[in-house]
């Protein structure tokens, strides 16, 4: 990754089930950096990552990913996105090596699968079908993913759930190497993960008024 991107967000507000979830939400992060959304459950950060990565459009605000609205270029935004909600998204009838060629031929990457594998320690897993992996082994499996076909922007939904310690630090080094190379990383989550220098989102803040008690 050589090219120097920037992804802002300004104003921004979510309405979801005729909610207001949360309003008045900037951030900013350039090439190399990393943003930890934090906050209690409901709070609104797997809806703020949705709305970075385009599944959902804010009430209100804007998002310019390298200075344009992501909407007005989308296949050049997806190119770059790589999203990791709380689903795995793990096909149960390919092995763990088809899952990763799947996603890699569906991103139009060519990443290193072999080293995405043993990034998370999964060589020895790679002609197993994904049926019989243990829930923490579909975590790293979708994981994996990041390094198979590797994308600019990585937003990242609660990543350490169902990892071991062990698991957590190989998270964290992908995403050091990733950052190392210029690519951007947006984490939600409750748990520690080492992301050193990274801007710090506490949703909390950005709740709505409630209206006083009659």
């Amino acid at each position: 990754m050589t090219q120097a991107d920037r992804f802002t967000g300004h104003d921004l507000s979510c309405i979801r089930a005729e909610r207001l979830v949360f309003q008045g939400v900037g951030f900013d992060i350039a090439s190399g950096g990393a943003l930890k959304l934090t906050g209690p459950n409901g709070s609104g950060k797997s809806s703020l990552l949705r709305l970075m990565a385009g599944l959902l459009r804010p009430a209100s605000g804007t998002l310019a990913w390298n200075g344009g609205d992501p909407a007005d270029e989308p296949g050049e935004f997806r190119a770059a996105l790589r999203y990791l909600g709380h689903q795995d998204a793990v096909k149960p009838a390919l092995t763990v090596a088809e899952n990763l060629d799947f996603w890699a031929s569906l991103a139009g990457a060519r990443g290193d699968g072999t080293a995405a594998l043993s990034a998370f320690g999964l060589a020895a897993l790679a002609p197993l079908p994904a049926r019989f992996l243990s829930a923490g082994q579909r975590r790293r499996l979708a994981l994996a993913r990041l390094v198979a076909a590797p994308g600019r922007l990585w937003l990242l939904d609660e990543p350490t759930v169902g990892l071991d310690r062990a698991s957590v630090a190989a998270l964290e080094a992908a995403v050091a190497r990733h950052r190392d190379a210029g690519g951007l990383v947006v984490v939600a989550t409750h748990t520690e993960i080492a992301l050193p220098g990274a801007a710090e989102l506490g949703m909390e803040r950005f709740a709505p008024a409630r209206p006083a008690a009659a």
